[in-house]
């Protein structure tokens, strides 16, 4: 099964604008949508259901810390009942939307630093579990595809939740399987080596990571970042290699 394409759209605020979502919604197959919390406001949140609606894109909940001015990407000290009720908030405000638009959500991939944190910390992994599992209706789970990936596909499971496993295309991966430190040179590819990365994946369904090492990776979907024309052209690129027409 080919691999579906998901962007991190909806994260315009205000008059300040983020991305080119017009432009990437074409082309991808998963709109991952802010909620309110490190980007995106109600208005904003309309108009990327609207799009995606306009381009039969499936759509999942994209929730952060409570960090707007630091675009979520900041780590925060919450309790897990603080982090699953901040969860359940923002997931019930675009799956209200959703629905007031006859669009279903259909997953959540948590933002930034939230998302790093789940990947590294287990109490943080499990309130976010928790709260997915507990919502009215299921909802899938999207996470990083790692060796680990059946250890967390039994802890979600145990929950009764399904989760999506994804991979990134321009993030050089270290022998663990975590993505390179954005310090260390190197860690964003170019863009001959993110097509490199995305037909290798495609094609044998591993990766080379920093060091040479050749990584099995068991992904469902992968990551795309749309914020600005290059990178829409290579959206582009890496939708004809998924499809097979390279």
């Amino acid at each position: 099964m080919a691999l579906k394409l998901n962007c991190d759209l909806g994260e315009s605020f205000g008059s300040w604008t983020m991305g080119l979502d017009e432009s990437v919604m074409p082309v991808i197959d998963q709109a991952n949508i802010a909620c309110g919390f490190h980007g995106g406001d109600p208005v904003t949140m309309l108009k990327t259901l609207e799009l995606a609606k306009a381009n039969n894109v499936e759509i999942g909940a994209h929730p952060a810390y409570p960090d707007l001015v630091g675009f979520g990407r900041r780590s925060m000290k919450m309790s897990s009942a603080e982090l699953e009720a901040s969860l359940l908030y923002q997931v019930a405000a675009i799956d209200g939307m959703a629905a007031s638009m006859g669009l279903t959500l259909s997953y959540v991939k948590p933002h930034g630093a939230l998302y790093n944190d789940m990947m590294a910390q287990p109490d943080v992994r499990k309130a976010i579990m928790k709260a997915i599992a507990s919502y009215h209706r299921p909802l899938k789970l999207m996470l990083q595809a790692t060796p680990d990936h059946q250890s967390h596909q039994n802890e979600a499971a145990a929950m009764g939740l399904e989760v999506l496993f994804e991979a990134f295309a321009d993030r050089c991966y270290a022998d663990d399987g975590k993505l390179l430190a954005r310090s260390i040179d190197g860690a964003v590819h170019n863009r001959e080596k993110m097509l490199a990365q995305v037909k290798q994946l495609v094609d044998e369904g591993t990766l080379t990571t920093y060091s040479g090492h050749t990584l099995a990776i068991n992904a469902d979907t992968l990551c795309v970042h749309g914020d600005n024309i290059e990178g829409v052209k290579a959206i582009e690129a890496i939708k004809a290699i998924v499809s097979g027409k390279v």
